[in-house]
């Protein structure tokens, strides 16, 4: 527990230097046949081998003399599961990763590129209709693996900050890590179903986590340390901009991510953790091709149960609460602000603060200065909650009381400019107790690791941007360089239409790869799928043509004026009216053109 179990039982965090008890395999070889799957261990003194069956499909623990010297071998880094589909069973392997760094000792990588074996050795048993369903399925498992951001280790547990390490009990430090993870963020949870249900397979199986990670060498002052930071993000209520949204009914928030940043210096460890998610209660943003869709917040749900459900689950994890609420406090977003602000007042729970900062009108004319309003709004609850450290002795100094909470609308761009400054406040110190900073001396002025620094936070926006937006974060720029550029707001804008563009026409089937994958929605041979062939109405073809051609015949007519001046205005009158009306029409019955969601009615969830 990070802000409440006190038992002080020195854990991983305190005594990482040497393997885990339960660590899972690191290096692995397939060897295939065609009625079996051999996963041999590779590790020193290992003779187990994991034998999946493509018939019975069932999976078994054996030893090396089982593999047949006939079988098609090759080097796998990693199991993410195996997932049912229409053709039948399929295996999901790592097959490539790249080293990030070490956390104590342990390395730790990211994924990069996987492959999906299916069972079966051929697909001739479908009908054509079956073989397209499959092929789409497989399209969307491949659309999630696609999306950088999947990180693993086989010798330490990156589920868990290292505070919730350190208050474990000898019992927990025995799990082995699939048992221990912090399902939250084990994003092959489902996948890895078969393999929980059976103790002797934990060894072969290995959580893996979604979002960013950046382990960085740095230096000041002569002195040398390790600084991380880990973004994990969460698969409960996981999906896409604008089709997840607020929470669900269990209290978990929308693209909620939890970020901590280790400090590692001559045996002594240091953590701060915040956190992002959107809004805690029931509202929703359907797309429908404007350009920000106004925000409906739901009149049937009880929004009290959900946002207590929420914040009680956050004190139990994390401690004390300071809710940065970043939202503007006009226009659309209005409203959001204004319920929020009501709940947290109403909720009545001191270990709960809110804290309202409206970033487009404080930060506007690129007055991005006044961002010191907020941190020195919030100084004193920073410096109440403090952070995690852990002596070279292992011994537990002192603990993180709190933490911050922050959102916008998305939990992207505004918000990650915010907490890589909080951080940062943070960071200077936890460098001064260290002694790394002299006294008097500041971040600000060691420019080779403010440019780490800077560049590290970017690349978590872009990331976490990425895998819920579709495309790179906004405001980056400052991030990067601490003041607002020109170059910034154009590739603002760049990505912004990016943005559109996928929220509207591609985030429907990105959705669904991600509800297939978490297991939200699972396959079954004995269902319809003929939603997933669902063409559209005629009109939402013709009406997009008309459009365009009608705009195209104004312009020409504008070029290719006629013999007399009234002739050409009443041409242009005439297309300009076909195009606009057209546009109105389409723009009236938004939501019926943009691409959404099938395999889960995100209707009934909300």
């Amino acid at each position: 527990v990070e802000g409440g179990a006190r038992a002080g039982v020195r854990g991983q965090a305190g005594s990482a230097d040497g393997k885990m008890a339960a660590a899972a395999y690191e290096s692995l070889k397939l060897h295939t046949t065609p009625e079996k799957f051999y996963f041999e261990a590779c590790d020193d003194g290992s003779n187990d081998v994991l034998t999946i069956d493509r018939v019975s499909n069932e999976i078994t623990l054996g030893v090396k003399k089982d593999v047949p010297p006939s079988a098609v071998t090759r080097t796998v880094y990693g199991i993410m599961g195996t997932i049912r589909l229409v053709a039948g069973m399929y295996l999901i392997v790592i097959t490539k990763k790249q080293k990030m760094g070490e956390l104590f000792n342990h390395a730790v990588w990211k994924a990069t590129e996987f492959n999906i074996i299916s069972y079966k050795k051929t697909v001739l048993h479908l009908t054509e209709t079956q073989m397209l369903d499959n092929k789409t399925f497989l399209a969307m498992l491949n659309n999630v693996l696609n999306t950088d951001g999947f990180y693993f280790s086989a010798t330490y547990d990156i589920t868990h900050t290292l505070q919730r390490l350190a208050n474990t009990s000898p019992e927990f430090q025995e799990m082995t890590l699939l048992e221990r993870a912090d399902q939250r963020f084990v994003w092959n949870g489902h996948l890895l179903r078969e393999f929980a249900a059976q103790p002797e397979l934990h060894r072969f199986a290995v959580p893996v986590i979604h979002g960013f990670l950046a382990v960085k060498r740095c230096s000041i002052n002569g002195k040398y340390f390790d600084w991380t930071i880990l973004s994990r993000r969460s698969c409960f209520r996981a999906g896409v901009r604008y089709y997840v949204r607020g929470i669900d009914s269990e209290g978990h928030a929308a693209n909620f991510i939890e970020t901590e940043q280790i400090v590692q210096y001559i045996g002594y460890k240091v953590s701060f953790v915040q956190t992002r998610g959107s809004i805690p209660f029931f509202w929703s943003q359907r797309p429908n091709l404007r350009y920000k869709p106004k925000p409906q917040i739901s009149k049937s749900m009880n929004h009290m149960d959900g946002f207590q459900r929420h914040f009680d689950s956050q004190l139990i994890s994390y401690g004390k609460q300071v809710i940065i609420n970043l939202v503007d406090q006009k226009g659309h977003e209005k409203s959001l602000e204004q319920v929020f602000c009501k709940m947290a007042s109403n909720m009545g729970n001191g270990m709960v603060k809110y804290c309202a900062f409206d970033f487009h009108k404080e930060c506007s004319r690129m007055r991005w200065d006044r961002l010191q309003i907020l941190l020195d709004c919030v100084a004193d609850q920073q410096d109440e909650y403090g952070y995690f450290l852990v002596d070279a002795e292992g011994k537990m100094v002192v603990q993180q009381e709190g933490a911050f909470r922050t959102n916008c609308i998305d939990c992207l761009d505004r918000t990650n400019v915010v907490q890589s400054l909080l951080a940062h406040r943070s960071l200077q110190s936890q460098l001064q107790r260290l002694g790394i900073l002299h006294v008097g001396q500041r971040i600000e002025e060691q420019a080779e690791f403010e440019k780490i620094y800077k560049n590290a936070w970017a690349d978590n926006a872009n990331a976490c941007a990425k895998q819920y937006a579709g495309t790179g974060a906004l405001k980056t720029d400052f991030t990067r360089t601490g003041k607002r550029t020109k170059w910034g707001l154009v590739m603002d804008g760049w990505n912004s239409m990016l943005r559109y563009y996928k929220n509207n026409f591609s985030d429907g089937f990105r959705q669904d790869s991600i509800d297939l994958f978490l297991g939200n929605y699972v396959v079954d041979e004995a269902d319809s799928l003929a939603f997933l062939h669902d063409q559209k109405e005629w009109r939402f073809l013709a009406l997009p043509i008309i459009m365009v051609v009608a705009f195209s015949m104004c312009i020409i007519c504008l070029l290719m004026a006629g013999d007399t001046w009234t002739e050409t205005l009443a041409y242009v009158l005439f297309w300009g009216s076909a195009s606009f009306g057209t546009a109105a029409v389409i723009l009236f019955n938004g939501k019926e053109f943009v691409d959404a969601p099938k395999l889960v009615q995100k209707e009934k969830m909300d």
